[in-house]
């Protein structure tokens, strides 16, 4: 071979080898850099979300784990007794929810209720949570600001409607309208007649200061006006309780309380708000029911791990049995 062909050969295939080098250090720069991108399919935990993915994926999983929220530091020993208070309204719930969670954990006795078991209302529940009289607090209305302030956090279990009531004896057979229900407890509807019943005085019952309730019904009915006892027939009663208000109701009286404290009650009829009945469950979890809420079990966000559990246990699917059990619904 001439020295002439030698030389162009020789320039092909240095010419070659740098094209194969260079095609390969391409391939795999890229792969590299693939590497470094998250796959679309991955998950961000909602607890700690990308800057530049603010919403997390969506699981593909038909029955995904509802989720809790607990954001809490169980760093606290367990206590010898685990102790609660608050809702008048969730009585028969703690009650039950105590009796599933010591199933399971039967080293760690509950009560619920200061003093003596007696449930002492939302405000003072979450008073006590705070004082450190309490571990865990049931609370039917969501925290004040300087609630808020002190280190308390609220984990909703269920959701449960406000029932408006009257005696079974009261000549009114209609339903109200929200707006109506709030004329009634602002003083500014003060007769029977003005709602299409009877001419008669309307006996207006309202619930302690110190119920849950009531302040669940100021914000939702009255929409954070006060309420108006200058009626002379408007009661407040002192204690936070229902039986005593069914028994007062007479013929001419209102009241309201949850749906579960009335619904099997023979004394008492349920008036429709805006058309709709509470007690039809499908209606309330669409929204349909104007006086809907929810329900809480708080705790302080340095807690035990038995607090934790606890909540966790209402969060579960035997927790959230025994809440509709019991007539409240589901969050999940």
């Amino acid at each position: 071979m001439s020295q002439g062909k030698e030389t162009t050969v020789l320039v092909l295939s240095l010419l070659l080898t740098a094209g194969i080098a260079g095609g390969g250090y391409w391939f795999f720069s890229q792969q590299s850099k693939q590497a470094q991108i998250p796959s679309p399919n991955v998950s961000v935990s909602p607890s700690s979300p990308s800057p530049s993915s603010p919403s997390p994926s969506v699981s593909n999983n038909p029955n995904p784990a509802p989720p809790t929220g607990l954001n809490f530091d169980t760093s606290l020993p367990n206590p010898n007794v685990l102790e609660m208070d608050g809702s008048t309204t969730m009585v028969a719930l703690v009650k039950e929810l105590r009796n599933g969670y010591s199933q399971a954990n039967p080293n760690i006795p509950t009560t619920f209720g200061v003093p003596d078991g007696k449930p002492s209302g939302s405000s003072q529940g979450l008073q006590n949570l705070i004082n450190g009289t309490v571990a865990i607090a049931a609370s039917s209305r969501p925290l004040k600001a300087a609630e808020a302030q002190s280190g308390v956090q609220l984990v909703p279990i269920a959701k449960d409607a406000i029932a408006v009531f009257v005696g079974i004896n009261n000549p009114f057979k209609g339903n109200l309208t929200k707006d109506q229900v709030r004329d009634i407890y602002l003083g500014k509807i003060t007769n029977w007649s003005q709602v299409g019943g009877s001419n008669q005085p309307i006996k207006v019952i309202n619930r302690a200061t110190t119920s849950g309730t009531r302040e669940a019904f100021q914000d939702i009915v009255l929409l954070g006006q006060t309420f108006s006892p200058d009626n002379a027939n408007y009661i407040t009663w002192k204690q936070d309780e229902t039986t005593a208000i069914l028994r007062d109701l007479g013929d001419n009286g209102i009241s309201y309380a949850t749906v579960s404290q009335v619904e099997k009650q023979e004394i008492v009829r349920i008036v429709p708000i805006d058309g709709v009945n509470p007690m039809d469950v499908g209606l309330v979890k669409a929204g349909k029911y104007p006086l809907s809420r929810n329900l809480f079990l708080g705790a302080k966000k340095v807690t035990s791990p038995a607090v934790k559990q606890f909540i966790e246990f209402a969060l579960s699917p035997q927790g959230q049995q025994i809440i509709q059990k019991l007539g409240f619904i589901s969050i999940q």
